[in-house]
């Protein structure tokens, strides 16, 4: 019989998967790489990521994750505690904007028009039978308008106080950054910053300026960070603890 010398097929590069620790069920998603040289982990927005060398053993990474299966359950406790309540999308809904509470009320649909702040409430001119789906989509569009413009004027009220220029400001869904800044001056920050509290907002905007004078996070950088955002410690532990990185 002949028999294929074709080696097999890799694992898929990444999974979700379900494991019980310390008598609770924990779900993770694995990711393979043939890059890494050891197992690691991270807990973000979308909960618990393990990476794992492409051809490593299930018996050394089962081995990995109950060893530090206390660590685990304690992590992932402390995030679910914090998770935002996920948003219905509906009239008298709530959401955050720049770290407080507005309520949707749904308005006649009007072709072309964008939602619109009047004091607490976001007008939302999509019909008041709109499906989730289509409110959802029109606050997103509002959301990433007014990201500009948040952003905006913070970064013409701290470029001239750090004496550096911006070339560009555009627009990141990243799941893993608030912001990054190019050798060339553009700026990108994840729209979902404008729902956070403006001193998060500012420490940001700050922390992606000063690469434009330091591009790396040396000593030098942090003193950059501190000549204007000087409690930029607690907003770095801040902003860690909803789950993602500057």
């Amino acid at each position: 019989m002949f028999k294929s010398s074709r080696p097999p097929s890799p694992p898929p590069a990444a999974e979700q998967r379900t494991l019980q620790l310390s008598d609770k069920h924990i779900s993770y998603t694995l990711k393979r790489s043939g890059k890494r040289r050891s197992i690691g982990m991270r807990i973000d927005d979308r909960g618990l990521t393990v990476s794992m060398p492409l051809r490593a053993s299930e018996k050394w990474l089962h081995e990995v994750l109950h060893e530090r299966a206390d660590w685990l359950v304690q992590k992932l406790d402390s995030w679910q505690a914090k998770k935002a309540p996920p948003i219905l999308w509906a009239d008298g809904a709530r959401i955050p904007f720049r770290g407080e509470e507005f309520v949707l009320q749904l308005m006649p649909k009007l072709r072309g028009a964008m939602a619109q702040l009047h004091g607490e409430i976001l007008h939302v001119p999509v019909g008041v039978e709109a499906e989730a789906a289509h409110i959802e989509k029109a606050v997103t569009h509002w959301y990433r308008h007014e990201a500009l413009r948040v952003f905006g004027e913070c970064v013409d009220y701290f470029a001239p106080l750090l004496k550096v220029t911006a070339r560009e400001i555009k627009l990141s869904a990243a799941r893993t950054q608030w912001g990054s800044c190019t050798t060339h001056g553009v700026v990108r920050l994840n729209w979902q910053l404008v729902k956070m509290p403006l001193h998060l907002i500012d420490y940001v905007v700050v922390h992606e300026l000063a690469h434009l004078q330091e591009m790396n996070h040396s000593p030098a950088f942090w003193r950059v960070v501190e000549s204007v955002c000087p409690d930029y410690k607690q907003c770095r532990a801040e902003l860690r603890s909803r789950g993602i990185a500057e």
